[in-house]
């Protein structure tokens, strides 16, 4: 997606249907009620006084007049505008002192929002979660307010992804799951989002989803609610309801997906769009707190997102559907013919006869015995061949010993494994190279057999080779005493580069460098298996990454699952 779709902190929705110019902006309340937007580009926009938030007064402050070029404390370069609206406006900016891509919103200081706005902005930054879009500056200078933020140009707004079509169930599953653990971290913490549309919601390329706007998007338009965790809980059931169906679940479109028929109500995802998984389908209804609906299934309404996100961790997990793999070509028939064994005969190429004008009698009698001659020779040629082969059997049938008849076992020749899973007893992060420490508080995350958690490295910035500050880091297994491995195969997010290296068998503890380790294979791609060439006994089993994917405006790898065979 172009680097727009991460402008902003939710500002603009870059996928063409701009949440500021969309014809309806829905926002659920304790009702499910609806508020309308119609705000053109560049006039401001109607917030509903009766969908359960306090709108204040809009300003009369004009946008700062800015272009592009303008510096920042010396510092941020403006780009481009992205949006321009209700007294503030919104940049793509470049960062020269870090040398990266960031966003700014920016406001008079006279603004009657610039106070509520650098608030909430201070304490979204004091949050610090990687689930939200973070929240880098926010400053007040030259009768200017600005805050500067993330920009994350390998992410995809789910605006574009829902325009794709619905999503499979195990990633509705992850949308909802990731988001209502986020929103429930953030609500304990006394934040809120209030306006969580599919613009505010961004999937990376490594399949983590991330919220932007926290606090600063509601502090931006005036917005307020009275039952903050009701109207963030009804939100997260809107964006899995168009998840599940790519349907908006209220009577009028927004986000470039339709609305419900009018004056039929709210119904289950899994009555709109035939498929629709049945439990995420109730999660939704819950969600949403639609008392008809859940009561009809014995099923209590969420209400805050820590409620809905207990709901969706005591659902039957969700498995990833299975790899396509291509479809194998025709089976082609291997013909064996005297002096051709072993070779793939090629098919003959059919062509439609042509007709020709008879050849004369003599001309036609020349060419039969020309044919019968040829015919003749191939005959004995077949003959003589035939009684060659047979003599050289016979030869080789009276040179034959007893011993040829056992099956032959060379030295590198490996015996078939067993493959038996080995159990990891004990893991740790291996960062020799750098400061030591690469989320070791989340290793288990790697091999506890649940593919929604993962073990990430740190970010680096600038290459995926770890930003050319290391070589590598990664994992060492633990198998509690010396075992045969077989096998060792790894799930990422996203494509990486790993090596298989073990530990010589000796080993009474873990080796602290990589050197101290042998390779023994290697590989690129999201889930690899990798096997020794030669029967291998170790302890300790390092898993060596060596170059990363691209993930939130750096380069990070994330191992979702390891498991090992004998």
């Amino acid at each position: 997606m172009a680097e727009r779709s991460t402008a902003a902190v939710d500002v603009a929705d870059n996928s063409g249907d701009d949440p500021l110019t969309a014809k309806a902006d829905t926002v659920a309340t304790d009702g499910v009620a609806e508020a309308q937007d119609t705000a053109e580009q560049g006039a401001p926009e109607a917030d509903s006084g009766d969908d359960g938030k306090k709108s204040e007064a809009k300003p009369t402050v004009e946008t700062p007049e800015l272009h592009s070029g303008h510096k920042l404390a010396r510092r941020y370069r403006l780009e481009e505008c992205v949006t321009r609206l209700d007294g503030f406006s919104s940049w793509r900016a470049v960062d020269e002192k870090l040398r990266r891509a960031v966003g700014v919103h920016l406001l008079p200081a006279d603004h009657p929002r610039a106070r509520t706005v650098l608030a909430a902005a201070r304490s979204a930054a004091l949050l610090g979660d990687p689930r939200f879009v973070q929240v880098l500056d926010a400053v007040e200078e030259n009768d200017l307010v600005y805050v500067v933020h993330e920009w994350l140009p390998d992410s995809t707004e789910l605006t574009a992804l829902l325009a794709a079509g619905p999503m499979e169930p195990h990633d509705a599953y992850q949308l909802v799951s990731q988001v209502s653990q986020a929103m429930a971290a953030a609500h304990r913490e006394g934040l809120a989002h209030l306006r969580l549309t599919p613009s505010a919601v961004l999937r990376s390329s490594t399949g983590q989803y991330r919220i932007r706007g926290l606090a600063v998007n509601a502090a931006l338009r005036g917005i307020s609610a009275e039952r903050p965790q009701r109207t963030d809980t009804e939100a997260i059931g809107a964006l899995l309801y168009a998840a599940l169906t790519q349907r908006w679940p209220y009577d009028s479109d927004a986000y470039g997906l339709t609305g419900l028929p009018k004056d039929v109500g709210l119904i289950a995802p899994d009555q709109v769009r035939a498929g629709v998984h049945r439990g995420l389908s109730e999660i939704a209804m819950r969600a949403l707190a639609n008392d008809g609906a859940t009561a009809s299934r014995q099923e209590p309404p969420c209400t805050t997102p820590d409620e809905l996100a207990k709901a969706v961790a005591a659902m039957p997990r969700i498995r990833p559907p299975e790899p396509e793999f291509p479809t194998p070509s025709e089976y082609q028939r291997t013909t064996y013919q005297q002096g051709t064994y072993g070779r793939q005969q090629a098919r003959p190429a059919v062509t439609q006869p042509v007709p020709a004008p008879p050849a004369p009698l003599a001309s036609r009698t020349g060419k039969a015995l020309k044919w019968a001659v040829s015919a003749l020779l191939i005959a004995a040629l077949g003959l003589g061949s035939w009684q060659v082969a047979d003599k050289l059997l016979d030869r080789n049938k009276k040179q034959e010993t007893p011993r040829t008849t056992q099956p032959e076992t060379t030295d590198n020749k490996q015996p078939a494994g067993s493959g038996k899973p080995v159990a990891i007893v004990d893991a740790h992060d291996f960062d020799p190279l750098g400061d030591g420490s690469e989320n070791a508080s989340q290793i288990k995350s790697a091999y506890d057999g649940n593919p929604s958690t993962s073990w990430p490295t740190s970010n680096y910035r600038g290459y995926a080779k770890f930003g050319n500050l290391k070589e590598g880091v990664g994992i060492v297994l633990d198998l509690g005493r010396v075992q045969q491995v077989g096998k060792v195969e790894i799930a990422f997010h996203g494509t990486t580069s790993v090596q298989l290296r073990t530990a010589p068998e000796d080993a009474s503890s873990m080796p602290v460098a990589p050197g101290d380790y042998t390779t023994q294979a290697s590989e690129t791609g999201s889930r690899v298996a990798l096997s020794p060439g030669k029967p291998v006994k170790t302890r300790y089993v390092l898993v060596w990454l060596t170059e990363l994917p691209s993930a939130d405006g750096g380069y990070r790898g994330q191992i979702s699952d390891i498991t090992i065979t004998s």
